[in-house]
């Protein structure tokens, strides 16, 4: 895919990876559909942007609304006319052990903690992954639809309602690719290990010392690096079906 006069949508667009994400397409001269429910980070996003000289428009959606969505993506074809590609990337923790005793006292992960990371990480990809590829096909818009799953989706102590949801997501991708190679779409996932973001400043630092320590290079990713990687695979086309490990050789 030429980037250039693309259109990309990515959602949790307003900090990190998909902020990211947004710069290093938009370096490349593709236009930018912003999507997240923070109206605050999606404007510093579009400002970095806009200073590349692209088109970036912003849309404050809950992607575990189905109405939501709907409308975002149908908004995003009315806007640009086209959709060329979906980064999934929004997504949340909700970190904890599924029994914990201590002192005498057994606690356990709440079915609302386990729901939320569901709900965000795997409901919120299905249905944009789904509204994605109809906008593509209706506007005959050949393209490709990246999900942003995990190391963790090998499984993780502590994080059984996260791996759950980033194993999903990698699944989801290679059944999109089976299904929507017929009408020129492309699906594929990323499996970044430990990067430096917001959302791994949420671990405790005696966790990120451990992981670090997994890590052959010996550190974190940088979010450069997992852009980099989106940025291939939209770019190649001959990239689907299949979850391109950028983890600095770590294995769960």
């Amino acid at each position: 895919m030429d980037l250039k006069q693309s259109v990309i949508a990515i959602t949790g667009a307003g900090q990190g990876l998909g902020q990211m994400m947004a710069v290093t397409l938009a370096q490349a001269g593709a236009e930018l559909a912003l999507i997240d429910v923070n109206e605050d980070g999606l404007k510093q996003t579009q400002s970095q942007c806009q200073m590349l000289s692209t088109k970036a428009l912003i849309y404050i959606a809950d992607v575990t609304c189905e109405k939501s969505v709907e409308d975002v993506f149908s908004s995003v074809i009315d806007d640009f006319g086209q959709l060329n590609g979906l980064v999934n990337n929004a997504g949340v923790l909700r970190d904890g052990l599924l029994v914990k005793q201590k002192e005498g006292e057994i606690s356990k992960m709440s079915l609302e903690q386990f729901k939320t990371v569901m709900d965000v990480n795997v409901t919120g990809t299905f249905l944009c992954g789904r509204e994605a590829a109809l906008q593509m096909i209706a506007s005959d818009s050949q393209g490709v639809i990246i999900n942003i799953s995990s190391v963790s989706r090998a499984g993780n102590i502590g994080q059984t309602n996260y791996s759950a949801s980033k194993a999903a997501v990698a699944t989801m991708a290679v059944c999109w690719a089976k299904e929507l190679g017929r009408y020129g779409i492309r699906a594929a996932a990323v499996a970044p290990g430990i990067v430096q973001t917001a959302m791994a400043d949420q671990l405790k630092p005696e966790a990120i010392e451990r992981l670090k320590k997994m890590v052959p290079v010996g550190r974190m990713g940088e979010a450069c690096e997992i852009a980099h990687a989106v940025k291939y695979i939209l770019e190649n086309d001959y990239f689907t079906g299949r979850v391109l490990e950028v983890d600095g050789g770590m294995r769960m």
